[in-house]
């Protein structure tokens, strides 16, 4: 617990200019830290796993989340005008996204996409600034595993008449979800596989093994 309250309280003074790939292996450490479990899990799309990955612990924590809106904006296409994705994930991370674009004197927008429609008033599933018809949207995404979620976003998106240039996700897990991209024609990239992640966390427990 000592190591996790530390990732939790000691913020890099140099977090909103580190350069990408020293900010890149922070993030994964932060990851490996707080947001990766081993056990017996039953994950959102009905599988079971003997691991498990919170990526809101990252995308809600204090520096994690500006770690994470400055990755994914580097990772964005010049022609994305705006951010979306589904909630409750993707919600922090189209935040910091479009709060890190305005810093850096680009407005994209951020949308939230409702898993289902608005009760009341006009109910919409789409939360935010209405775009021009035909406007360029990426879809963000923390964890992928089957992929539905994300897809659930971009098709939510083509009904609403924008065009999706991209999927972009923290995590994959590679159970489906690039494959199921593939067939629908979107392009889509993650930050980390889930590789990646496992391979840091073993060589950070083994580290602090006696």
């Amino acid at each position: 617990m000592t190591e996790i309250r530390q990732a939790l309280t000691n913020i890099p003074e140099s977090i909103a200019t580190l350069d990408l790939a020293t900010l890149r292996q922070k993030l994964l450490d932060l990851f490996c830290q707080v947001a990766y479990q081993e056990g017996d899990f039953l994950l959102s799309s009905g599988q079971h796993s003997s691991y498990y990955i919170n990526g809101k612990q990252i995308t809600l924590h204090a520096w994690g989340g500006l770690a994470v809106g400055r990755i994914l904006l580097s990772r964005l296409s010049s022609e994305t005008e705006a951010v979306a994705g589904l909630t409750l994930g993707a919600d922090p991370m189209v935040t910091a996204v479009s709060v890190v674009a305005a810093y850096e004197g680009r407005s994209l927008p951020a949308l939230i996409i409702r898993k289902e429609a608005k009760g009341h008033g006009t109910r919409a599933y789409i939360e935010g600034p209405v775009l021009p018809e035909g406007s360029t949207i990426t879809v963000l995404e923390d964890v992928v595993t089957t992929g539905g979620s994300a897809m659930k976003a971009a098709e939510r998106l083509h009904q609403a008449g924008y065009r999706v240039n991209g999927i972009v996700a923290l995590v994959d897990r590679h159970q489906g979800g690039t494959e199921l991209y593939q067939q629908a024609g979107i392009p889509f990239q993650a930050v980390f596989s889930i590789q990646d992640i496992q391979q840091q966390w073993r060589e950070i427990r083994n580290s602090q093994s006696p």
